[in-house]
């Protein structure tokens, strides 16, 4: 169990990394969706790969972002039910979600999302609006969004039966040492 955690350390740590990153994509997002907004109606001038781009960096911050915030346990849920069950019984909830529906959607939308890239890749696509971007990056986004999470999901399934088997702490409550320093705390006990 502890190579299992090690990997679900590192998984961790990589959707952490990449989740910050991507929080700067947003900035950016900003800032293209400003400028194409004040040159189109302030100069009357218009680009459709400007406008594409701002497509593309809303999908990169949606995507890769989705194992951070699975990572944080903040993706929409509805705790009517399972807010009033034990800690236990929602880590078995996490468990059965996880493996049922979670790991299965995200490996199907990966598989089949690949081949729509690789095609966009190997004959160059292009958008169809004049100026417009090429398309495989935005679709390159897609599987491995989808494959982040389903490494994230993985991570969670992991620590949740490492909880169960009283390993580790409770890992849906906020703890108050961030991930890089529990990393190399853990190293350094080693």
């Amino acid at each position: 169990m502890n190579f299992l955690l090690s990997v679900s350390r590192l998984i961790d740590a990589a959707n952490e990394r990449i989740g910050r990153i991507a929080y700067w994509l947003v900035l950016i997002m900003v800032l293209v969706s400003s400028g194409n907004a004040i040159s189109r109606y302030a100069l009357s001038i218009a680009s459709n790969a400007w406008l594409e781009l701002q497509w593309y960096l809303f999908a990169a911050v949606f995507l890769l972002c989705s194992g951070y915030t699975l990572r944080h346990n903040e993706h929409i849920r509805i705790d009517v039910i399972s807010g009033h069950l034990s800690r236990r019984a929602q880590m078995w909830i996490d468990i059965v979600g996880t493996v049922l529906f979670l790991l299965p959607m995200t490996a199907f939308i990966t598989w089949l999302s690949w081949p729509i890239f690789m095609n966009a890749w190997n004959s160059n696509e292009i958008s169809g609006s004049a100026g417009g971007l090429i398309r495989w990056p935005a679709r390159l986004l897609v599987p491995v969004g989808f494959l982040l999470l389903s490494l994230q999901g993985v991570s969670e399934l992991i620590k949740r039966v490492a909880f169960l088997k009283g390993l580790i702490p409770d890992p849906l409550e906020k703890h108050e040492v961030p991930l890089e320093l529990a990393i190399a705390r853990d190293e350094a006990a080693k």
